[in-house]
């Protein structure tokens, strides 16, 4: 007789014990799931989800490439798109205006040839040292592309007025040409791809009939 009386009082107490676990486990979970607590709480769930579609939708709409898209200075290639060089002006041309930009010529010392930073710093130090201001945007046009005997070429193209700096004493562009004014670029094939190598004359390069992006 005491062999089963003893499974018995286990059985009871494990009985016990289970419901016991049972309504602590119930009240300490952090998230209702039914009974009364889930009739307060649904609301705050059902409220937070359609919140947070709506905080996550707005850095997504506001972090649209706004910024980006208004270029500080737009260089139209033209019928010269192909040449290798001119590409490699489009692309190293944005770098070489914020320099001119910012009067500030630490990018073209790092990544620009040696002779580009030494012809276009003095420029950058007495813009400085007179105030000339040059605001975005900018406009430059690809007029022409040849190939020269130093294995370079020299690409020429038309500034705008507004690629120019502004003189705030005289109220004037330091460079007075109505049309824009005309610089040439030798453009050198580096490890990197073709870089701006030295300014050069721009003499019978007219711009008199150029049309300007920007």
């Amino acid at each position: 007789m005491r062999r089963f009386a003893f499974p018995a009082f286990a059985v009871v107490g494990v009985l016990l014990l289970s419901a016991c676990s049972k309504d602590a486990t119930d009240g300490g979970r952090p998230v209702p799931v039914g009974g009364e607590s889930g009739t307060t709480t649904s609301s705050t769930p059902s409220t937070a989800p359609s919140s947070e579609p709506t905080t996550t939708t707005k850095p997504a709409t506001t972090a649209k490439p706004t910024a980006p898209t208004a270029k500080q200075v737009i260089v139209q290639a033209g019928n010269f798109a192909s040449n290798p060089a001119v590409q490699g002006l489009v692309t190293s041309y944005p770098l070489y205006f914020q320099a001119l930009v910012t009067k500030d010529d630490t990018i073209l010392k790092k990544q620009f040839p040696s002779f580009f930073y030494a012809d276009v710093s003095q420029g950058i130090q007495d813009a400085k040292r007179n105030g000339w201001v040059m605001k975005p945007p900018g406009s430059v046009v690809v007029v022409g592309a040849r190939s020269t005997p130093d294995d370079t070429v020299a690409v020429q193209t038309c500034r705008s007025q507004t690629t120019q700096y502004w003189d705030p004493k005289t109220r004037n562009w330091t460079v007075v040409t109505p049309k824009g004014s005309p610089e040439v670029i030798e453009m050198i094939k580096t490890g990197v791809g073709w870089m701006p190598y030295r300014l050069v004359t721009s003499k019978g390069v007219n711009c008199a009939s150029v049309h300007y992006p920007a």
